[in-house]
């Protein structure tokens, strides 16, 4: 064996100086980006604006809102429920609450007390700050518990009790979910490399990845480009653990490859670094270009999470393509300790193919086997299969659920607004607020009282108090640039399917008498929510595909085999998402699914499905021009089959892992996630992709040159004159 001839000599600074320095610069990054971790909360919030929908009638009426109510206050409402009917002793201590709320001084009004018609509940509703709503809550709920009467049930609920329960689910809760993501993923790389220094080195290049990431979104929050929420966080999160480790799994598998070539470790991991640059790049650019598609979205919460993951998946692809190679470079065949690749002998090096399968064995030869004897029975069967399991999403109910149904752990407020339905008019607390001409305020009024659905409306004066008709009431309504303020109390929960309807009627109703009235509140933010969401659909998916098709033409320099790669993974995601409607439906029980989730699902799984069809295609090419494109199927089929088995699964867990924040959104988006990763990685990249092309020949590559004989006749003689001058 003539090793020297395989040992290039590499400089000094190459072998050591710029190593070192990528990993000094990386640990300064992280030391910076490690504790702005902790900071995000100073520029995140889970207030309702950051979902809002940017361009909706609702948005639009909060704006005016707030002109009225400088504050930009929301309601938090307090009820005090009773097994039995309140004495008249306990009514009077209820009734001197009110002062203590006041003292409280969270923000410009207390209403109530108001007692239910069935003596057994009573209600406040206090103004405060939309800013830090947890805050005030907590010290309502402090205050409530010790002043009520004694025996009471004490909730704090409303807008701001939903929004204080629903950032407590947050609170805390990155932490936990980057210790799971990051054992599951270490488990999982211990298993695959039987090493103790590799997984290491790729979480530490995962970690280094995040803080780049953490650092790039809280610059970009802060500078007010981006509004950042607990969601966004969370999903960054598990999105660069799980993208920098796929790609740092491709490099990984071409270092070993050039160990075996080579005794240098510098040049082995320099051949490595050519080899999987241009499908790292190409996977993270798709990903970060589909992700950035989001900002088409009218969703604010959409358009936030655009920008964020995008800049996730490029601080992993820079991670991965510079502090992964320095790992490698420093550590060598060390890092598969104690099973370290050996140097094979000249005549091991790169043999000519006839069927592809030539050095192959195990789970892999099997595969290729099957896919070269029987392609069209494969892939039909596959086909066949996936079309059968998209019919489940027939019963996907993806149009918003209620607002108490998100919250998927404990919550006083959730439980509150289940005692306002008991004990008052189911939409108390949260009314639909309409904005209307001043001269057109009476028969704006007269018009919402007459609607169906309505309890009772009323027009607001300065500070917002009802003017009702009562004794000692305000007589004339606040007036900001001739518009005038309503509310209107619903008979149905303000976040239920009837009480949409009623506010679609109202919207229609009051705009035939005045066309410039706005109607807006909880229940027309979730309609005008649901609505921009169905329409994202529409817009987004197209746009994703076409960019994505485009970006694969470029690399493959073909139009067939990007049209085919897009289709499967299209047709696995209607495949996972068909599962995923009867497993929550029957198994879990939800009662329905946000209505950002097929875009959230389609989004996330078509980009990251197309890592998997670049890691696997462009090795696919690869080996087509030293083989022909049969043999080069079965070759890149081979050698690619573990490394994307192990990047799904590592990617399956780290999003399996967003399952431990109480949220029913990101409950559905990890199951939705996890499982059609590993439906990608397991049918469509392992059996439907291969046995398709191999079905196809090199017709897969038309019209470029692969596409012609002559052309494939030239590239297997290339191949072998590099294999023979090697």
């Amino acid at each position: 064996m003539n090793h020297a001839a395989r040992t290039p000599t590499i400089p000094f600074w190459l072998r050591w100086l710029i190593p070192a320095v990528l990993v000094v610069g990386w640990v300064a990054i992280a030391g910076v980006g490690g504790p702005t971790f902790g900071r995000l909360d100073e520029v995140s919030s889970n207030d309702q604006a950051s979902f809002l929908p940017a361009g909706a009638e609702a948005t639009e009426a909060r704006e005016w809102q707030q002109k009225f109510q400088d504050s930009g206050e929301v309601p938090a409402v307090v009820v005090i429920e009773s097994g039995s009917a309140l004495t008249p002793a306990q009514l009077g201590t209820a009734a001197g609450l009110k002062a203590a709320l006041e003292d409280l001084q969270l923000g410009s009004t207390v209403v109530g007390p108001v007692p239910s018609q069935d003596r057994k509940a009573v209600q406040y509703i206090v103004s405060v700050a939309a800013a830090e709503p947890a805050d005030a809550v907590e010290e309502l709920r402090n205050e409530v518990r010790a002043a009520a009467p004694d025996g009471m049930q004490i909730f704090v609920t409303g807008p701001a009790g939903l929004a204080a329960d629903l950032t407590g689910a947050f609170a805390g809760i990155d932490g936990i979910l980057l210790l799971v993501a990051l054992a599951a993923v270490f488990i999982i790389l211990l298993v695959v490399y039987r090493s103790l220094l590799l997984p290491f080195a790729v979480l530490l290049t995962s970690v280094f990845a995040l803080c780049a990431a953490i650092l790039l979104v809280f610059g970009m929050a802060k500078a007010g480009w981006i509004q950042l929420n607990g969601q966004s966080q969370g999903i960054l999160s598990i999105l660069v653990i799980g993208a920098a480790t796929d790609y740092a799994l491709l490099y990984v598998a071409r270092f070993r490859e050039a160990l075996e070539h080579t005794a240098n470790r510098t040049a082995a991991a320099l051949a490595a670094w050519r080899a999987s640059f241009a499908p790292i790049l190409a996977s993270g650019a798709t990903v970060a270009i589909a992700l950035l598609c989001l900002l088409f979205s009218d969703l604010n919460s959409n358009k936030a999470l655009g920008p964020v993951a995008a800049a996730g998946i490029v601080c992993s692809l820079v991670a991965s393509l510079t502090l992964l190679p320095a790992f490698a470079a420093l550590l060598g065949r060390a890092a598969f300790w104690p099973f370290r690749p050996r140097l094979l002998p000249d005549e091991a090096h790169e043999p000519e193919l006839t069927t592809g399968l030539e050095g192959q064995r195990g789970l892999w030869r099997a595969t290729g086997t099957l896919v070269s004897r029987r392609p069209r029975t494969v892939w039909v069967a596959s086909v066949l299969l996936l079309v059968a399991a998209s019919a489940g999403i027939l019963q996907l109910k993806a149009n918003g659920v209620p607002q108490t149904a998100v919250i998927l752990s404990a919550s006083n407020a959730v439980d509150g607004q289940d005692a306002l339905a008991r004990h008052f008019d189911a939409g108390s607390g949260s009314p639909a607020v309409i904005v209307a001409s001043q001269g057109k305020a009476g028969e704006v009024l007269e018009t919402v009282k007459a609607t169906s659905g309505v309890g009772a409306a009323y027009l607001l004066a300065e500070g917002g108090a009802p003017i009702t008709g009562a004794p000692g009431t305000p007589a004339s309504p606040e007036v900001r640039d001739g518009r005038v303020l309503l509310n209107a109390t619903l008979d149905f929960a303000a976040d239920s399917d009837a009480a949409e309807n009623a506010v679609a009627a109202m919207r229609t109703s009051v705009k035939s008498v005045d066309p410039g009235a706005l109607v807006g509140g909880v229940t027309a933010t979730a309609l005008d929510t649901n609505t921009t969401a169905q329409r994202d659909l529409a817009t987004i998916i197209p746009v994703v595909l076409a960019v994505i098709l485009l970006i694969l033409m470029v690399l493959l320099r073909s139009v067939l085999a990007p049209v085919l790669l897009v289709a499967s993974v299209v047709l696995s995601y209607a495949a996972a998402m068909g599962v995923s409607a009867l497993v929550f439906n029957n198994i879990l029980g939800f009662p329905g699914a946000d209505a950002t989730v097929p875009l959230f699902g389609f989004v996330f799984l078509v980009a990251l499905g197309v890592d998997y069809n670049i890691f696997l295609i462009s090795r696919v090419r690869e080996e087509s021009l030293k083989h022909g494109t049969r043999p080069g199927i079965l070759r890149g089929l081979g050698v690619t089959g573990g490394v994307i088995t192990s990047a799904g699964v590592v990617l399956a867990a780290t999003f399996a892992a967003l399952g431990v924040i109480p949220i029913m959104f990101l409950v559905q988006l990890a199951f939705i996630v996890a499982f059609g990763v590993l439906l990608d990685t397991v049918l469509v990249r392992s059996l439907l992709v291969p046995a398709l092309a191999y079905d196809l020949g090199r017709r897969i590559w038309w019209p470029g040159k692969l596409s012609r004989p002559e052309a494939q006749e030239a590239s297997k003689l290339e191949g072998r004159a590099e294999v023979s001058i090697r």
